[in-house]
């Protein structure tokens, strides 16, 4: 019998690992987990409903076309059904827009330090990451980026707001930006977290691709709506690429359970906005509070705040799980935390003066 192992892509080799965010430990003195961005209130109402009854079924496959979440996100957001395509995650429909764009040979381009899965869902496909470094305020370079752009760039990311730095770019740059990207090449506009966007010069991505054929919307019920255990997102894109994507989905990959959680949580809007509204007060309480410590932090759009720590962030991080909260390093650059819960936000507010204290 040969010993020689099956032949693998070598596209796989060295491609990075995924970093979910630390949960808490189960007994142990952390208490909050501040490192996934979750949202911290229970499901919306009528949620837990939909998906007790939808329980009932899951000896059925569930409805591969997504029919009624469909029905449901064309009357939201006033598109025909042909421009809609759902995923498991918004990450999930990012997978498949790049295997729909890109192949060996190709590039897709994005903002660095930005989303940490497109460089993995990128080498998968064998195409090239051209990544192109954020602004000494963290915030995108769109003149760099549009400069960067090749005959070979097939798909461009721009995460607004941008995680993990919760910067956001403005309607004015962003259009001058789309109007220098040639016609075939897709932006892909990810808005994972819309919903806490309060700055009013932040353009929809959904009225931009109205009028754009090379623009593609990515949204999920991950975030605002709570929904992150149950893994659907869609996409909002002109007919070609939503076809393509709705042939690049893994069947029945949305279940049917995550379906009408999705659809009940749409009907819920005056509740989730309500929380949103919540949260984005917390937001504000916790950057004033890091900014009267002393600590510079970009200006967030998102649920969720940054802090730029080089060489002290592991530190940090250590320093935030001693006092009971665990946030997200990215080792030599910086930390995300996830505005939770009051309580959370307190101790990791505690845990940050703290720390500034002893530098």
């Amino acid at each position: 019998m040969s010993e020689t192992s099956p032949k693998l892509r070598a596209e796989l080799e060295g491609i990075p690992t995924y970093k979910p965010g630390k949960p808490a430990a189960a007994g142990g003195p952390v208490a909050y987990k501040l490192s996934s961005n979750e949202n911290p209130y229970p499901p919306l109402p009528g949620v837990m409903e939909s998906v007790t009854t939808a329980a009932c079924d899951f000896n059925r496959y569930p409805d591969m076309a997504c029919s009624g979440l469909m029905d449901e996100l064309s009357e939201r957001f006033g598109v025909p059904l042909s421009h809609l395509a759902t995923g498991t995650g918004s990450v999930g429909v990012a997978q498949q827009l790049i295997q729909a764009t890109s192949g060996p040979g190709d590039e897709v381009m994005y903002a660095w330090r930005s989303f940490e899965a497109y460089p993995i869902i990128t080498q998968i496909s064998g195409a090239r990451s051209v990544q192109v470094p954020l602004t000494p305020g963290d915030v995108h370079d769109l003149d760099a980026m549009a400069e960067a752009i090749t005959d070979r760039t097939r798909l461009i990311f721009v995460c607004n707001p941008n995680n993990p730095t919760g910067t956001v770019v403005r309607r004015a740059e962003l259009e001058r930006f789309l109007d220098r990207v040639p016609s075939d090449v897709l932006v892909v506009l990810d808005e994972a977290y819309r919903e806490f966007i309060r700055d009013p010069e932040v353009p929809d991505g959904v009225e931009l691709y109205r009028e754009r054929p090379n623009v593609c919307v990515l949204r999920t019920f991950s975030k605002a709506y709570g929904l992150a255990g149950l893994r659907v997102g869609f996409a909002i894109a002109h007919e070609p690429v939503a076809a393509a994507l709705r042939k690049t989905a893994v069947p029945f990959g949305v279940s049917q359970l995550a379906q009408e959680a999705a659809i009940a949580s749409l009907r819920a809007e005056d509740e989730l906005l309500g929380r949103v509204g919540s949260l984005v007060c917390e937001r504000k309480r916790v950057v004033d509070a890091l900014r009267s410590q002393g600590w510079t932090v970009p200006e967030t759009q998102a649920n969720f705040v940054w802090l730029r720590l080089g060489e002290r962030t592991l530190a940090f991080a250590q320093a935030c799980e001693r006092h009971g909260v665990v946030v997200r390093p990215f080792p030599g650059e910086g930390v995300r935390v996830t505005v939770g819960e009051t309580e959370a936000n307190d101790i990791f507010l505690k845990a940050a003066e703290a720390f500034r204290k002893e530098l």
